[in-house]
């Protein structure tokens, strides 16, 4: 997987965490830098922690999936493409304006899960995770900064649009493994 993969990647798996952040901004009363740095802070991190637990849980058996891998990373990035267009059309949620611990802790893993799922698929393909994980969260950290400012602005406007190009993202991704394991390997 290239540089470029990767930063797609990481900027598809950061639009949930931007959806939120945008919300959260929209929620917030008062103007205040430390927001927009707590939103990317608990989102970055947990961007970049999910897929090295998906990285070394997809080691335990890779063995086992070897033979697969590119249907197993089509098929992950595939079903959370697809679910990220889907949610995009879905109820709004309500978000409170809180910062928290307890609800950005919660945030922070609900909007990562789908990182898991990345992990393994990296796994399969022999990613170089450290790498791949900081950059996620970096990337993670930047948007969600971003979403917190530009809240008030724009407001849920972008939320459905960044889910549709996330998830679009993903799935394009996985068709591009699968047609190169099955045509170009």
């Amino acid at each position: 997987m290239s540089i470029y993969e990767i930063i797609l990647l990481g900027i598809a798996l950061a639009m949930d965490a931007f959806a939120v952040s945008v919300c959260k901004g929209l929620a917030l009363k008062e103007k205040n830098i430390k927001y927009p740095i707590i939103a990317g802070l608990y989102f970055g991190a947990f961007q970049a922690l999910m897929p090295i637990l998906g990285y070394f849980a997809g080691i335990q058996f890779y063995s086992i999936i070897e033979k697969v891998d590119h249907w197993i990373a089509f098929t992950l990035l595939g079903i959370i493409g697809v679910k990220m267009i889907m949610e995009s059309f879905g109820q709004e949620e309500s978000i409170d304006d809180s910062f928290g611990f307890k609800t950005m802790l919660i945030l922070a893993i609900a909007t990562s899960i789908d990182a898991l799922a990345v992990g393994i698929t990296f796994a399969c393909l022999k990613v170089h995770i450290a790498f791949s994980a900081a950059l996620i969260g970096i990337i993670t950290f930047f948007i969600s900064f971003a979403g917190v400012k530009i809240g008030n602005i724009f407001g849920t406007k972008l939320k459905n649009k960044a889910e549709i190009a996330g998830g679009c993202i993903l799935v394009i991704i996985g068709v591009k493994i699968l047609v190169e394991h099955l045509f170009f390997a």
